[in-house]
């Protein structure tokens, strides 16, 4: 029996820890949808031993987390995997090993489980992530982006740092046995290419990004905010008809909503390693391409979403909302259809 396909004994086990709890499917439901709780009959498929559905690896995750006993839970939701006291981190590891053997069979457990996180690589796999580096007409008035000062710092010479800093610390946490550095577009040698490939910001400055959207087939052009300034954001061909998807700014110039792409594809520069784009049209957006899978509040429920969409497709992309508020950039919930734009592959496709 190949992984890909349903298993029953992984069915009556999931049905067996619903009731062993006292749960119900729609009080199940609810605990594992989170904001958005998942319908009844997700939770019945998953549970139907006669033609079960396999739930996607976050799915298996909620529920070791759940289930790491006692019911891990604060009214409705599921608590955090960082609430977990060392004795349920144990339980539920061992849960979770469980599970995935009753889906994938003993001889695939080692890798199933070694990838509980959308940005967990292969071990001893290289990941280098590209940003801009910030245009010299805002470096000059930077005193600590002087390298002539003695208070100078390297990260003020980046574009996008909060964003960077949010990744690095979450991809080197999820990738302990892999080499992660990040460098501007600049500073790429040969072998940072061949590496997994993860950039920063978009065509105006990250030029790695703009090389890489160009060699690989994708129906998304990012319009530049210096060649269109008034015009710009991601354009979408489809059947002939363009659509564009632009951040709002009010009267002022303030924004209050960005738009964000995140891509992720087979590298043009090494077919055996990814490349991935998080960008927005400004900063706000690209940190909440990063955060729709870093924020602990969103990531689970969006890969899940991108499992449940995309399935194992190498190649996908999902333009979304990020909402600004007091300034500050909000995670998109990719689980809410209007915070979803545009969706490539098309769903049936």
């Amino acid at each position: 029996m190949s992984p890909a396909e349903p298993r029953p004994a992984l069915a009556r086990r999931l049905r067996a820890l619903r009731e062993d709890a006292g749960l119900t499917q729609a009080q199940l439901a609810q605990a594992l949808g989170r904001a958005k709780p998942l319908s009844t009959g997700l939770i019945s498929s998953w549970e139907n031993t006669q033609r079960p559905v396999t739930p996607p690896l976050p799915r298996l995750n909620a529920y070791a987390t759940l289930f790491a006993s006692p019911l891990n839970m604060d009214g409705d939701t599921v608590l955090p995997v960082e609430q977990l006291t060392d004795e349920e981190q144990v339980r539920r590891k061992n849960l979770l090993a469980e599970l995935l053997w009753l889906r994938d069979g003993r001889e695939t457990v080692e890798s199933a489980t070694a990838r509980t996180d959308f940005w967990q690589f292969g071990t001893d796999e290289n990941i280098t992530i590209v940003c801009a580096q910030l245009p010299e007409r805002y470096r000059q008035h930077l005193t600590y982006a002087d390298p002539e000062n003695a208070d100078y710092v390297l990260l003020y010479t980046y574009a996008d740092p909060d964003a960077l800093i949010e990744l690095f610390g979450h991809i080197r946490s999820r990738n302990p046995d892999s080499g992660v550095k990040f460098l501007t577009a600049g500073e790429l040698k040969a072998d940072d290419y061949t590496a997994h490939l993860v950039l920063l910001g978009g065509v105006d400055w990250n030029t790695v990004t703009k090389d890489v959207i160009e060699r690989v087939d994708l129906p998304v052009e990012q319009v530049s905010r210096n060649a269109e300034p008034e015009n710009n954001g991601f354009r979408v061909e489809h059947n002939g008809q363009a659509r564009l998807f632009a951040p709002r700014l009010d009267k002022g110039g303030h924004l209050l909503e960005d738009v964000a792409h995140f891509y992720r594809g087979v590298s043009p520069f090494n077919p055996r390693r990814t490349v991935t784009v998080c960008n927005g049209m400004y900063g706000r957006g690209t940190l909440g391409a990063v955060r729709a899978l870093t924020d602990a509040r969103f990531r689970d429920e969006n890969w899940a979403y991108l499992q449940d969409r995309f399935g194992d497709a190498e190649t996908f992309s999902v333009i979304s909302r990020v909402p600004v508020v007091g300034g500050q950039g909000l995670t998109p919930d990719w689980t809410v259809e209007e915070n979803r734009l545009h969706e490539w592959p098309e769903a049936g496709a």
